[in-house]
């Protein structure tokens, strides 16, 4: 099958709105690991543009990704008459980053916040061995800091174990996921069948579960997250061969786009009203199914724009595709890094978070730069040992 570059641009494209959105994290008043002293309300909205749906892009991207590796895989044992090896090489290339994450690079993150929140003065060195030893006692009152901690990779962690289980249905009940692979490829290929179940899904999972699961990407409990990422996750999967359901989203896409700002429009309205008085129990149900609408038509509108529009392979997708995930590993410890260190210049917002993304873009691809020159560095961060001119398929999508 011919490369998927529009996938490969897609991919791109919501790992920068990630850091993006981190970056945002800093200026508004939801909790996080460090808060500007300018934080306040006016860039929510913005922030909930891309909310409902960029993690869900992201794991739908992954599923196509991974129905892509795995076909490659085939080939391959095919080909040297040897046995398939998928599961052992994609855990190689997601755990060992996601380890040497939760002891190295996300350790500052979790060192700045409790400077900031606890007034904590011992240094960074005493914080890391109190980290390594899973010390208990940072805690405001009953919210504790959990450590060690994967903070922003949980999604690695989250991808591993989705890929685990898409491998066991794979293992033991291979005709059964063909089969209902090709029932919901023919069910999403119109226009309206694409919108409709896809919606419903993300609907009634909200609806159904965010009242009782919350969102704690801590994975033993975190049901609504696994019921609505897994879920897309095995969509990709399904879908990555059917052209007829890509075909599907090209043309839905000035429909998708159309209810997806129309429903993000209704979602600020409903936060900036009901800020501080409960909501009716009927309207707070309704804006969980917008919620749920605005998540898929938002991944509806970028894939078929990415299937009509994203340019061919060029040698800054190639490089890009190989970046991004040394980029995502390092960019949120640099963002809080940078933003610690720039409150004593008090810089006025609008000067100061430019810079903080230019900053962090900078400094992440200057350190890609280094990591892919040094070859055991390269595995810590989801790179092959030894770089190669062109890969086949995206690292880790």
């Amino acid at each position: 099958m011919q490369r998927r570059h529009d996938l490969d641009w897609v991919r791109v494209f919501a790992f920068t709105l990630l850091v993006l959105y981190h970056v945002g994290m800093y200026y508004v008043t939801w909790e996080w690991h460090v808060n500007s002293p300018h934080a306040g309300p006016a860039l929510q909205p913005f922030m909930m543009l891309t909310s409902p749906w960029r993690l869900s892009l992201l794991f739908l991207v992954s599923g196509a990704a991974t129905a892509f590796l795995l076909g490659k895989a085939r080939r391959d044992a095919d080909a040297a008459g040897g046995r398939l090896r998928f599961l052992g090489p994609r855990s190689w290339r997601l755990l060992v980053p996601l380890v040497f994450g939760m002891l190295v690079v996300v350790v500052p993150q979790s060192y700045y916040e409790v400077v900031e929140k606890l007034g904590y003065g011992d240094g960074y060195l005493a914080f890391w061995g109190r980290y390594l030893a899973a010390d208990d006692s940072f805690c405001r009152g009953d919210d504790c800091l959990v450590v060690p901690t994967w903070n922003h990779l949980w999604f690695v962690a989250y991808l591993w174990v989705y890929t685990v289980a898409l491998w066991g249905l794979l293992r033991f009940a291979p005709q059964w996921l063909e089969a209902f692979g090709a029932r919901f490829a023919d069910a999403l290929s119109s226009t309206g069948g694409l919108l409709l179940w896809p919606i419903l899904f993300f609907a009634i999972a909200r609806i159904g579960l965010i009242g009782i699961f919350d969102s704690t990407h801590a994975l033993v409990d975190d049901w609504y997250n696994h019921v609505q990422y897994f879920g897309v996750f095995l969509l990709g999967f399904l879908i990555a061969r059917s052209d007829a359901v890509w075909e599907a989203m090209q043309r839905a896409r000035w429909p998708a786009l159309t209810l997806w700002l129309a429903s993000w429009l209704a979602i600020v309205a409903y936060f900036g009203h009901f800020t501080d008085i409960a909501p009716p129990q009927e309207l707070r149900l309704a804006m969980r199914g917008a919620w749920g609408l605005n998540q898929w038509c938002a991944i509806v509108a970028i894939l078929g724009f990415a299937r009509q529009w994203a340019p061919g392979d060029s040698p800054a997708l190639r490089y890009l595709s190989q970046a991004i995930f040394p980029v995502y590993i390092l960019h949120q410890t640099v963002t809080v890094v940078l933003a610690h260190n720039l409150k004593p210049f008090d810089l006025p917002p609008l000067l100061e978070g430019p810079l903080l993304a230019v900053l962090t873009f900078g400094l992440c691809f200057a350190g890609y730069e280094a990591i892919r020159r040094i070859p055991p560095l390269r595995p810590l961060f989801g790179l092959k040992y030894r770089e190669r001119t062109r890969a086949a398929v995206p690292q880790v999508a």
